[in-house]
């Protein structure tokens, strides 16, 4: 059981880490490309399904998707990743979602999870809503296409694979990975259901050529939308930090083998070096070796307990739902 601490009785930074926005700008030549490519098929495409991820509901989507591909087609928000977020705010963001940015339909899922209710509803929910608009040019067609669109590393190749594994008992198509840019280019058309036809486009990833919020970035980062060398993984791991202790999660005090809270992250992970024995080997410029705390290799270690939900379900835009600050304190306790 790990000890409880009173945030109160700690003085943690009340703002966000500053780091430059040039750290978090990544749009690749691959992205440009992919996005011509997405906007040259969207005319043969039905629906657009756009992945997110569900701990960052609110920020970090490619506002260029809205003008370009979302607003011509039926669109689907899938929020991925609900196992690592607070399932009981899902409602809250659902309305949210609908009320502010008019998204009407909203699912969550967790792509890992054959048994994943969201998963259940999203092929019904995509025949509903095809069925229900105008699809133009391709009015007379009896097969559905999908496309699926999203910021890097968010699942869009996962939830291809689960549907075709669920309604065609068909084995994994697409490669995946943790790493955000596995997917670069436009794939050819994927079955993920027989009756009726039902094709999916998987697209790479694509972020906003430009960052204009830098805590927006941080969690992107923070979720593996960008990929950790390209930031720092001392950069992502101190913006973990402050963010765990401004909203009153100490998991990871246990976690980093400390005593009590710390706001210094060079201390956190000085700690997490002596737990988890992560040290390098270095030389002196006397020609001596000696052996020191591995910070990089510890840093990674503390975002991968993260994101894999070591430290505790998170709502990472939990500021920008609109509850009470008291009510969202006891959700995260």
């Amino acid at each position: 059981m790990a000890a409880k601490f009173d945030a109160a009785a700690y003085n943690f930074r009340k703002k966000c880490p500053y780091v430059s926005k040039d750290l978090l700008r990544w749009f690749p030549g691959h992205m440009n490309k992919g996005l011509k490519q997405m906007q040259r098929k969207l005319k043969s495409v039905d629906c657009v399904i756009e992945v997110h991820d569900a701990r960052i509901p609110f920020t970090g989507r490619n506002p260029i998707f809205t003008s370009t591909l979302t607003g011509a087609k039926p669109h689907v928000l899938v929020l991925n990743k609900q196992d690592l977020t607070v399932r009981s705010l899902i409602p809250k963001i659902k309305d949210q979602l609908k009320s502010e940015e008019g998204v009407q339909n909203v699912v969550f899922t967790n792509c890992k999870d054959q048994h994943c209710r969201g998963l259940k509803t999203l092929r019904p929910l995509m025949i509903d809503i095809i069925k229900g608009s105008n699809r133009y040019n391709r009015s007379e067609e009896l097969d559905y296409n999908v496309m699926i669109i999203g910021v890097p590393n968010v699942g869009k190749s996962s939830l291809i694979n689960m549907l075709r594994s669920r309604n065609m008992n068909i084995k994994h198509a697409l490669p995946v990975g943790a790493v955000a840019g596995v997917t670069r280019s436009l794939m050819t058309k994927i079955r993920i259901n027989s009756d009726p036809k039902i094709f999916m486009f998987d697209t790479p990833g694509i972020l906003e050529p430009s960052v204009t919020n830098i805590e927006m970035g941080l969690k992107l980062a923070l979720c593996a939308s960008l990929q950790d060398h390209l930031v720092g993984e001392e950069i992502i791991a101190d913006y973990l930090l402050y963010w765990l202790n401004s909203h009153g999660n100490f998991k990871y005090v246990e976690y980093m083998g400390l005593t009590e809270p710390c706001d210094d992250i060079n201390k956190v992970l000085i700690s997490g070096a002596l737990k988890f024995n992560r040290v390098r080997r270095t030389r002196d410029f006397d020609g001596r070796v000696r052996d020191v705390p591995d910070i990089t290799e510890v840093a990674r270690t503390m975002i991968r307990a993260f994101r894999v939900g070591e430290l505790g379900k998170t709502l990472l835009d939990i500021d920008l739902l609109k509850r009470d600050r008291e009510k969202v304190q006891e959700v995260l306790a």
